[in-house]
């Protein structure tokens, strides 16, 4: 019960959070007139992609607090997210890449440390996070390939 009832509140933390931030900076005109990579995926995807995502952000966040609470990995927890949830206001919102790129330069470095951090202490919450790395290094790229051909 205690694991369910805290599967619920991070899973609602991460997607909620990352609903309201997806619904307060989406792509417009700018983000339209953007040269980008051929390998831009397109818009309508990143939406159920991210809502995946931060499920398996939550549920993972759900199990390491269970393990210990205020612990490193629920720190690393914290710091992913909060960069997560800057990175589009800073994108979208203030309308700099260069920004964005440093928050998710930083964002990717946290992820790998988590997955390092937790793959002893729970290999399901640090696998959780593979999908999510592999998502932000992508993302990551695309950002850097947006600075280089605007």
């Amino acid at each position: 019960m205690k694991l369910l009832l805290a599967t619920a509140v991070f899973v609602s933390i991460a997607l909620g959070g990352g609903l309201i931030i997806g619904l307060t900076n989406i792509p417009d005109e700018w983000y339209g007139s953007l040269h980008k990579p051929p390998f831009t995926p397109p818009n309508w995807l990143f939406g159920p992609v991210w809502s995946i995502l931060y499920v398996l952000i939550g549920i993972a966040g759900a199990r390491i607090w269970i393990r210990g609470n205020w612990s490193p990995g629920i720190s690393l927890w914290i710091a992913q997210m909060v960069l997560n949830f800057l990175w589009s206001p800073a994108f979208f919102g203030l309308r700099q890449p260069v920004i964005a790129l440093a928050i998710i330069m930083s964002m990717l470095p946290v992820i790998v440390l988590f997955v390092i951090q937790q793959w002893r202490a729970d290999r399901v919450a640090s696998m959780l996070f593979l999908p999510y790395a592999a998502w932000v290094a992508f993302a990551s790229v695309l950002n850097a390939s947006i600075v280089w051909l605007n």
